[in-house]
């Protein structure tokens, strides 16, 4: 009997009727996984740059958690939601101007060389700090990393810099990178970005563009008893529709990140030997938003970004796009970050009349064909539902009178065209809340991201007093007081909409019952599976 089983998170599970139980994933002890065995994962993306410490996305955290590792990693019990994976612990000053790390002994990288603090700090002051679209940010103020033995890294930073930001940030910016590969070399063209080399559970051993991926256990991993996986091999299935055929013909294991569409959910979950899992991404609030080309002289005036906003029924997209799988957004902090979330700020109702009264006031009449103007829009190809949002905006948009033309590219195309051509008007993306506005939530309307930074700011928006407020959260240590600040950030966000929050969800896994130790970390599909097996 397959079961269908449900997270804390719940709220952004809906559809309560598809529900079949309310069973929790099967988690046993590292001595009670079987060792040995295939794990078949579908893929539907392939990333070109599979290295976490220069793009840290999902898309690339998918496969490389498993090579390459961060100083720690988010945790369901640990203490501030964090266990330790290359660094052992971490302390920061009274001053907030360092962070103490301390690290793991005998780790060794899979070409054999030893793992020590010279490449942590390597990896920190040549590559998240100036290269990494989210560290570069989250480091913006780190002058130097001292490393007085092979175990321990002292981050200096020339501004007080907040230890929840750092803590917060250590599963999602820390990916450690072997110095003696990359020293000397142009990092973002060194090979060694498409064939990892890291201190993981796995190892890298082939790609079969348009095929598969495929990672082989490392015999010499530091955790003992670790991997319990021979080999992961994912899968590459584009089409979405494909991962649930495969899974009940027995071709592959696991589906993550919704890869089984959200309306096969309820068919699926009655397979026998499938079980379907909303755990485990408690960490990775997805949030669906209209990032907005303010270059583009209608999109400059924020009458017409709020028109746009009135014009959206979240509502209708929350119950038809996501089949109740999500919940209306109200600004850039989502609901569940309750250390953060401001419930008090502007919101946008739908409300068509309004819409079209701003358009009319913003100078921009109806003309032939009831049309006011042209729009390009671009959804983003990663998810059924950020297509199925473009089509939904672009009618929505005809009946306010804007003509939206839709765009559809695969993935490099997409990131090419939004984040460094900037041809695009309007563009659907699927941003990610990492538990900390700093991390991956500024960077989306901070000025002055350079043009080819993927998932930031590449519309243009410029706003001095959000800038300030954002930088001032970034060395404010009192913890009370950055809170403050990022209240005011939501507001000024949702009063002026250089980007329009429309969905907060989580995704699903849906698995064959012989998965062992699915979903038992907050950030499980992105994290390195030393503990996942399959059942004999």
């Amino acid at each position: 009997m397959s079961r269908f089983l449900i997270s804390r998170r719940s709220v952004l599970a809906g559809a309560s009727g598809l529900l079949a139980s309310t069973a929790l994933p099967r988690i046993l002890k590292a001595q009670e996984v079987p060792t040995g065995g295939r794990l078949i994962v579908a893929a539907d993306s392939e990333p070109k740059n599979l290295n976490p410490a220069i793009v840290a996305s999902n898309g690339v955290f998918f496969i490389a958690s498993k090579v390459v590792e961060p100083l720690a990693e988010a945790s369901f019990s640990g203490e501030n939601g964090l266990e330790p994976r290359l660094a052992l612990s971490w302390e920061g000053s009274a001053d907030g101007r360092s962070v103490t790390f301390k690290l793991r002994d005998g780790v060794t990288w899979h070409d054999g060389e030893p793992f020590t603090s010279a490449d942590v700090a390597f990896s920190a002051m040549e590559v998240w700090k100036p290269l990494q679209n989210l560290g570069r940010l989250v480091f913006a103020n780190l002058e130097a990393v001292d490393t007085p033995d092979d175990l321990t890294a002292i981050f200096r930073f020339s501004e007080p810099t907040p230890l929840q930001l750092v803590r917060n940030a250590l599963p999602v910016v820390t990916s450690v990178l072997p110095r003696h590969l990359y020293e000397g070399t142009d990092i973002e063209a060194n090979p060694t970005n498409t064939e990892l080399v890291g201190t993981g559970p796995f190892k890298f051993a082939e790609y079969k563009p348009g095929e598969y991926y495929r990672l082989e256990r490392n015999p010499d991993y530091w955790g003992e008893g670790q991997p319990k996986l021979d080999e992961i091999v994912y899968r590459v299935l584009p089409d979405r529709a494909a991962a649930a055929n495969a899974l009940e013909a027995e071709e592959i294991q696991l589906a993550a990140f919704s890869a089984v569409p959200l309306a096969d959910l309820a068919r699926i979950s009655q397979v026998d030997g499938i079980e379907v899992i909303s755990k485990g991404y408690e960490a990775l609030t997805y949030q669906l938003i209209v990032e907005i080309n303010h270059r583009r002289q209608e999109l400059a005036d924020v009458k017409v970004r709020r028109a746009i906003a009135h014009a959206i029924d979240k509502d209708f997209v929350v119950k038809t796009v996501f089949l109740g799988y999500a919940e209306t957004a109200t600004g850039p902090v989502p609901k569940n970050a309750p250390e953060f979330y401001d419930p008090d700020v502007p919101t946008y109702d739908f409300d068509p009349d309004k819409a079209n009264a701003l358009l009319d006031e913003a100078g921009y009449p109806r003309g032939d064909g009831g049309v006011r103007f042209n729009l390009k829009l671009r959804p983003a190809p990663y998810f059924n539902e950020t297509r199925q949002f473009g089509d939904y905006l672009r009618q929505a948009l005809a009946e306010v009178g804007i003509d939206a033309e839709i765009v559809n590219a695969d993935a490099p195309a997409h990131i090419q065209a939004v984040y460094t051509d900037h041809d695009f008007d309007l563009a659907v993306a699927p941003t990610v809340f990492r538990g900390d506005p700093a991390i991956s939530t500024t960077i989306l309307v901070q000025s002055g991201t350079p043009a080819g930074v993927p998932f930031s700011n590449q519309g243009g928006y410029e706003n001095a007093e959000l800038d300030t407020i954002i930088e001032e959260a970034n060395t404010t240590i009192d913890t009370e007081k950055r809170t403050k600040l990022f209240n005011r950030f939501q507001t000024l966000v949702a009063e002026d909409l250089p980007l329009i929050n429309v969905a907060d969800w989580g995704f699903i896994t849906v698995a064959r019952s012989e998965v062992l130790n699915v979903a038992d970390n907050p950030r499980w599909a992105v994290s390195n599976w030393a503990d996942t097996g399959l059942a004999q």
